[in-house]
């Protein structure tokens, strides 16, 4: 009987040839690279998340102010007095204080410390995403200054303190028509004041801005690039 015959089998094979080594680094490389332009990503998507979770802040504030018939306003907080790692990140939406018969308390001008109370916590800008005050300004198409700020001390604690203030009328209407709201991607020291700490952008966030301007009738217009917000936007290890 003739038996079937066999292959033989090398037993010695035991490493990769140079080409499948070549192709197994290669595949490792396109991983990396893949992974490493997801991580810069990664504060990109944050400013876009935060600017539109502000825009619903402010049409809160708005809503709120023709509900009520009053002032209402969006709080950015600037320095909070218990709550440091807050700083620059805490947005907070707050309406007129009345009397018994419904007039309002402190018309005209803002109050320090009093006049305004809140009417929801708001929100928190997502990590390692700030309020920029050297960008945000009360007139951005001409250029404004800074906004301006009010100071809580009738609140919770954790909401004592200073704020950038948005402000609407009863009817709805902004009162500083053309001021804007930007944000960026950075890091700063939470444990300690914005004062002392203010967020700098890092390396690879350096055009990682976004905001919009607040129009009079309340609506807002998102700026479509960082160009659109200044042409001198902050370097790496500056603050913003």
């Amino acid at each position: 009987m003739e038996f079937p015959k066999t292959h033989k089998i090398d037993f010695h094979r035991t490493g990769f040839t140079l080409v499948e080594m070549l192709v197994v680094i290669t595949i490792i490389g396109i991983l990396l690279t893949a992974g490493a332009v997801g991580l810069r990503a990664t504060g990109g998507k944050g400013v876009s998340s935060g600017v539109a979770t502000a825009e619903a802040i402010f049409d809160e504030a708005r809503t709120t102010a023709v509900a009520r018939n009053l002032r209402a306003c969006v709080l950015v907080a600037k320095e909070l007095d218990n709550n440091s790692s807050e700083d620059l990140k805490r947005i907070v939406v707050a309406y007129e204080e009345t009397d018994d018969d419904g007039e309002a308390v402190h018309a005209g001008v803002p109050v320090p410390g009093s006049g305004w109370v809140l009417s929801s916590r708001g929100m928190v800008l997502p990590e390692q995403v700030y309020f920029s005050e050297v960008l945000s300004s009360v007139d951005h198409p001409a250029g404004g200054d800074t906004m301006n700020t009010v100071t809580l001390s009738n609140v919770k604690t954790k909401y004592e303190g200073e704020y950038f203030i948005y402000q609407f009328n009863g009817e709805g209407v902004c009162t500083t028509p053309g001021c804007s709201f930007v944000i960026g991607s950075g890091i700063r020291t939470t444990n300690r004041p914005s004062s002392e700490s203010p967020p700098k952008v890092s390396g690879s966030a350096e055009r990682d801005f976004a905001g919009f301007v607040v129009w009079r009738n309340g609506g807002t217009s998102t700026f479509r690039s960082p160009t659109q917000i200044s042409e001198f936007l902050p370097s790496p290890g500056e603050p913003f």
